[in-house]
């Protein structure tokens, strides 16, 4: 989001200025999905992983800089805390080894990036929230040394007007305020990108939606924030709070949040931007010289840079994406839901299980959201987060059910059919499925092992800091042999 933004005042001409600017760029793109002027023959996949930083003992390693330098691969780039990296993977098409090519690269690159940054005292751990963090780390001395993210800092908190209130309530309750959104560091995150047509955007992105319930309760890894037991995937309820740019009277007045599942089934890409525009103003009103319209009119592609500049201050769990590579433009679903980790062999795992059951759902002659109320949807997402792999969902037809029976009955056939369709070759579908459903039949996750450890040492008579980095560094070691999670002891 906006890597070229630099620190500035904006006056109040900019932002008029910028929002007649998103609304052309809103016109243009109506015309370009009108038009079908997009690449979608031959659709890829893409991966995002967001990693922690540690020393040693398992604290946070401020050293994202130093760690960045040292690896020297531009496939790895800062992220908002400096004790955070993300690696993007190159976009690959998941037929042909696709799964397998993205495995070996991700493990090679992470092997690589870790014996560098080591040299200079950081180690990288795949985990949703960093276990180790102190309130120390929640202040604007951990971002990262980059103009962009204090200033998306100040503006979030100039809309809001007050600090921010983190609260919340699990085996433990958490209630602290803050002065930044230095907080929001601490969400790491996998991000997994669908190619898709305009005609089957909705589709796809009403089946994301669906399911995100179910993946947060297979994939759930962020049971600790500041020393606190919490939700199982406590990352939900920390970004929604971290970034949210309301006071309680605007809350109270229905004032939708920037973090944000949505409120509908959709019909077409262009009602998700066209609900950016009309609910959300501008938080980096930066304005870039291209006429938009004068470049499509020409028989050019627009980057329209205002459009997603907006788009990417509106952080939805299932967000809309419109890029251009090599002057030709394409639409993504982005799906944000699952946190980072706990191997490369989970995350390989948690996307063959996403993109195979979206793609059969979105393909289904009777849409599951036909079935579903949009509030059904959206009270799975919390209940997945809350309870992790003990989650139980609502699902047409079946009621309130377990998510692991759900999927293990219902949900992993209609995965494996979508890998078909994909062209995922047998023996990758059924080594990635089945790390899906031993996680399910053995019941744990990443959350769950790393909480039922810690109980264990406590119970032993550790203090609640040593308890904490030690079983993290016991999940580092695990990370390492890639053995799915399911397998740990």
């Amino acid at each position: 989001m906006g890597e070229k933004v630099a620190h500035q005042e904006f006056t109040r001409e900019d932002r008029t200025r910028y929002r007649e600017k998103v609304r052309r760029c809103l016109d243009v793109l109506a015309r370009m999905l009108r038009e079908s002027r997009f690449d979608f023959e031959s659709p890829m996949t893409g991966l995002e992983i967001e990693l922690n930083l540690v020393d040693e003992l398992g604290d946070p390693a401020l050293k994202n800089t130093e760690a960045l330098e040292a690896i020297a691969d531009p496939d790895f780039q800062t992220e908002l805390g400096s004790f955070n990296l993300e690696i993007n993977v190159a976009p690959k098409r998941l037929k042909d080894r696709g799964f397998t090519e993205f495995e070996d690269g991700v493990r090679a690159s992470l092997n690589d990036a870790e014996s560098k940054a080591a040299k200079v005292g950081a180690h990288m751990v795949m985990i949703g929230i960093l276990p180790t963090l102190a309130v120390d780390h929640m202040t604007p001395a951990s971002l990262t040394p980059n103009p962009r993210y204090q200033l998306l800092s100040d503006q979030i908190l100039a809309a809001r007007g007050e600090d921010i209130v983190i609260d919340i309530a699990g085996p433990e309750r958490l209630s602290t305020t803050t002065d930044s959104i230095a907080p929001e560091a601490a969400c790491t995150s996998t991000q997994l990108h669908t190619q898709v047509s305009p005609e089957e955007f909705a589709a796809y992105w009403n089946a994301s939606q669906a399911v995100a319930g179910v993946q947060l309760a297979l994939g759930a890894n962020s049971p600790f924030l500041l020393g606190h037991e919490l939700w199982r995937e406590t990352r939900i309820p920390l970004f929604e709070q971290a970034t949210d740019t309301r006071g309680e009277e605007l809350k109270a007045q229905g004032v939708r949040p920037r973090v944000w599942f949505g409120e509908r089934w959709i019909n077409s890409i262009f009602d998700l931007f066209e609900e950016n525009v009309r609910y959300f103003p501008a938080l980096l009103p930066v304005l870039d010289d291209e006429d938009p319209l004068g470049v499509l009119e020409s028989g050019g592609t627009p980057s329209l840079a205002e459009l997603r500049l907006h788009n990417g201050t509106i952080y939805r769990w299932n967000r809309p994406v419109y890029d251009v590579v090599a002057g030709v433009p394409h639409l993504r679903v982005e799906n944000r839901v699952l946190p980072a980790g706990p191997t490369v062999a989970d995350t390989m795992a948690n996307a063959a299980f996403y993109f195979g059951l979206v793609r059969t759902l979105a393909e289904h002659e009777r849409p599951l959201w036909s079935q579903m109320s949009f509030s059904a949807a959206e009270e799975n997402f919390h209940v997945g987060a809350r309870h992790g792999i003990e989650a139980k969902v609502y699902w047409p037809g079946l009621g309130q059910v377990p998510a692991t029976e759900l999927v293990v009955r219902r949900l992993l056939p209609m995965a494996r059919a979508g890998l078909e369709a994909w062209g995922v070759l047998p023996a990758e579908r059924e080594r990635l499925l089945g790390i899906i459903e031993q996680r399910c039949v053995v019941g744990q996750n990443g959350a769950s092992w790393f909480a039922s450890r810690f109980h264990t040492r406590i119970d032993d008579g550790s203090d609640r800091t040593s308890a904490l980095r030690s079983t993290l560094n016991e999940y580092r070691e695990h990370m390492h042999t890639n053995e799915p999670v399911h397998t740990w002891s």
